[in-house]
């Protein structure tokens, strides 16, 4: 079946669109060292203790995954990855990486700080326990936006596993965090 003209131009417009949007993505010269994990977590742990209602989830959490920058894009087929620490208390538990591709309706590119606050030992031991936890088999993850942020109460807390975002710059036409797989490293 012959393709017309008009399809063929969209076609090229599309891939000329989203090849000159994954050239914009800020890419890592290498993996980040400790030294940059370490640091870039303690500011982000910071900017994640000054936002408001945040406290009841710092407080009730027997562990803080959180991943600093994660660098997110694509059009119709994107990726994402990060690098960050899981804390029990105010102790580094260990390294973490965070990655996932996704298919589908989106655009843009982004880069955003995670954290994932672990309610419950169980939820915690299934990350812990696993070579590679995939966000969405397991305990399940509630994504709180900013409207919901400021109705958490240490009273309303009941999902294993809550996940903030914070310093978001960019723009993506969608973001989700199903489907993302968080593995454990030895950052050099």
């Amino acid at each position: 079946m012959p393709i017309d003209r008009r399809t063929l131009t969209r076609h090229a417009a599309l891939a000329l669109t989203g090849g000159s949007l994954l050239s914009t993505l800020p890419r890592p010269a290498h993996a980040a060292s400790r030294a940059e994990i370490d640091a870039n977590t303690t500011a982000a742990l910071a900017t994640l203790r000054g936002m408001p209602n945040t406290a009841p989830l710092f407080e009730r959490a027997q562990a803080v995954l959180v991943f600093p920058r994660i660098v997110s894009g694509g059009l119709i087929v994107g990726g994402q990855y990060g690098e960050g620490i899981l804390f029990r208390g105010n102790e580094r538990q260990g390294y973490y990486r965070i990655a996932g591709a996704s298919f589908g309706l989106q655009a843009g590119a982004q880069v955003a700080g995670l954290a994932m606050f672990f309610m419950t030992d169980a939820a915690l031991r299934a990350l812990q326990a696993a070579d590679g936890w995939e966000i969405g088999t397991g305990p399940s993850v509630v994504a709180l936006d900013r409207g919901v942020q400021a109705n958490v109460t240490a009273t309303t807390l009941r999902e294993p596993v809550y996940a903030v975002t914070f310093a978001q710059e960019g723009l993506m036409a969608a973001l989700a965090i199903n489907g993302t797989k968080i593995t454990a490293f030895n950052p050099v």
